[in-house]
């Protein structure tokens, strides 16, 4: 079970109208525990008018930067997204636990790669995590980049990523889709099937990608990777990250549960409770209404944080798609 470490802000930069970057004081006696890999996440805990509110959100440097650092885009009805881009000050303290997350990108300065990442939207998070470690940890390997938005105002990191192909110009190439502005050397639309066809078949038809790497919304990700199969690739070399998944389908079973509720045993830091629980319950939310300290942060079953072992009985399991 993750623990909750007090950290104060150390800086708020705003990335664009709608978003901001959070850096964090780091203790010296809690960088390794923050130790993290390119790709990975951290989860912010704080009480919002009364509620305790648990966001994830990815880290968007590289591991070797010595910062802590991630973004926060404001969506509709985001309670927490909303404080921290308009309440949030330098100096506030969040709790914040240590970082996990199997999207990574491992470094090897060993060997030489060609790695093609696609991002949409606030999914550049950990995606710019793994642009930066490959190009500084990598020396020779290159990096290929697909970024799609409405238009560069609502571009997150835009001139960061300029920079970036600047610095790295022989190794760095970015290709901008833009939905709402029709904008030099940027493509006109959004990332579909014939984006990824140009981009992997035509301007970088002469390259071997050795790894793809994914995040964005949840069409588009299956739809970059169903093109990619098409072309024979590999799924062992596709690597991605659902920020939230769509809703899961009815359970469907020939098993009925008496009364629609069933009993059930968990056990929490050694700690075991029985209760009964309705069908229409996730056992996170079933054992977050016991009053069970249970880990948790999406509620979605996305980011694993409540992650359990079954030592008994058969679940019935509505399925999360990735």
């Amino acid at each position: 079970m993750s623990s909750f470490h007090k950290l104060s802000v150390k800086s708020i930069n705003r990335e664009t109208e709608k978003s901001i970057s959070i850096a964090f004081n780091l203790p010296e006696n809690l960088k390794e525990t923050f130790s993290f890999s390119a790709g990975q996440y951290i989860t912010l805990k704080t009480e919002i008018n009364g509620n305790e509110i648990r966001r994830d959100y990815s880290l968007c440097v590289s591991p070797k930067s010595g910062e802590l650092k991630v973004a926060v885009k404001e969506v509709k009805d985001g309670t927490f997204s909303a404080y921290a881009n308009n309440t949030l000050k330098v100096g506030d303290t969040l709790e914040v636990a240590p970082p996990k997350g199997r999207f990574t990108f491992t470094p090897n300065d060993s060997k030489t790669k060609n790695i093609a990442v696609f991002a949409a939207g606030s999914g550049i998070t950990p995606i710019l995590s793994i642009i930066k470690c490959a190009l500084e940890e990598e020396k020779l390997s290159k990096v290929i980049l697909v970024y799609g938005n409405k238009t560069t105002a609502d571009t997150m990191f835009f001139d960061e990523i300029l920079e970036l192909q600047h610095a790295y110009k022989d190794r760095f190439s970015v290709q901008f889709v833009f939905s709402q502005q029709d904008e030099e050397d940027a493509i006109f639309g959004r990332i579909e099937k014939s984006t990824v066809n140009y981009v992997i078949k035509n301007k970088h038809k002469h390259v071997e990608v050795d790894a793809f790497y994914l995040c964005g919304p949840e069409a588009m990700i299956h739809m970059v990777k169903d093109v990619l199969t098409e072309h024979d690739i590999d799924e062992n070399r596709i690597h991605f990250e659902l920020f939230k998944a769509s809703k899961p389908a009815e359970i469907e079973s020939d098993a009925a549960v008496s009364n629609g509720k069933t009993k059930i045993t968990v056990t929490v830091d050694d700690e075991s409770t029985t209760f009964e629980m309705s069908q229409k319950q996730t056992i996170l939310e079933a054992a977050l209404d016991e009053d069970l300290d249970a880990p948790y942060s999406c509620q979605g079953g996305i980011c694993s944080s409540c992650l359990a072992r079954i030592t008994e009985a058969k679940p019935l399991c509505a399925k999360t798609i990735f």
